[in-house]
């Protein structure tokens, strides 16, 4: 069995390490995967290399919360300047969203947060299309390999048992030497806490009406908690 250590790093954000040891609570570890970790393109992941199912991101290190903005790499570009295939491979201009609110995720069919995530983006997005959001959903397989599917099985995963109605796009990668460009912009536009990486599956990008990203979720908060910042910006 392929062992993940030697493509992931521990360490616990939002809690102190010596304190941790001082009061005897064992830390819990976070898997950052590295930039080097093998793309869900290359041969390593498409040779008969699979991961456990179970293998899921660790729901209580992060406090469900937001993170706001920290602009560190300065730009011009908008979401607006991207085109991206959608799941029947068709190009899509993101201008066509232009003076829409957007909730940007990159998702998985077999993740732990997938029920959960799935059911509240479909009620956002059926409470607050006809005022301007968009939830524009990319599928991934880079976390735990939890999105092995083709994209019309994730197409028919999402509308068949979610009835997922927002846009669901090609499969993407999210990180590593293959990272999708609209992925590049969106976390060069975001830092703090969260650096160049995404770190789970239904990490969260909010985009204004300027397409411009104003916030960034960790996986663990849900999408009914962002329901009062999506309020404020549709209010905008």
């Amino acid at each position: 069995m392929v062992s993940m250590a030697s493509s992931t790093t521990f360490f616990t954000p939002l809690h102190n390490f010596n304190q941790a040891r001082t009061n005897s609570i064992p830390s819990i570890s976070l898997p950052f995967v590295k930039s080097s970790i093998p793309s869900s393109k290359s041969p390593f992941f498409q040779h008969g290399f699979s991961q456990p199912t179970s293998f899921d991101f660790p729901k209580a290190v992060l406090k469900s919360r937001s993170f706001s903005v920290n602009a560190r790499a300065v730009t011009d570009k908008s979401i607006y300047d991207f085109t991206v295939k959608d799941i029947d491979e068709k190009d899509v201009p993101l201008s066509k969203f232009k003076g829409k609110v957007l909730l940007i995720v990159n998702v998985a069919s077999r993740c732990g947060l997938t029920s959960s995530n799935y059911t509240e983006l479909s009620h956002l997005y059926e409470n607050f299309k006809d005022k301007g959001l968009e939830v524009l959903a990319f599928p991934c397989n880079q976390f735990g390999m939890q999105e092995p599917g083709s994209n019309e099985e994730i197409k028919k995963f999402a509308c068949t048992r979610f009835k997922a109605e927002f846009p669901i796009f090609d499969k993407v990668d999210v990180n590593g030497p293959f990272t999708a460009p609209v992925y590049q912009f969106l976390k060069s536009s975001s830092g703090g806490f969260f650096g160049d990486l995404v770190k789970w599956n239904f990490e969260k990008f909010l985009v204004d009406k300027n397409g411009k990203v104003v916030e960034r979720y960790p996986p663990t908060t849900s999408p009914f908690q962002i329901e009062k910042d999506i309020q404020k910006l549709l209010a905008a």
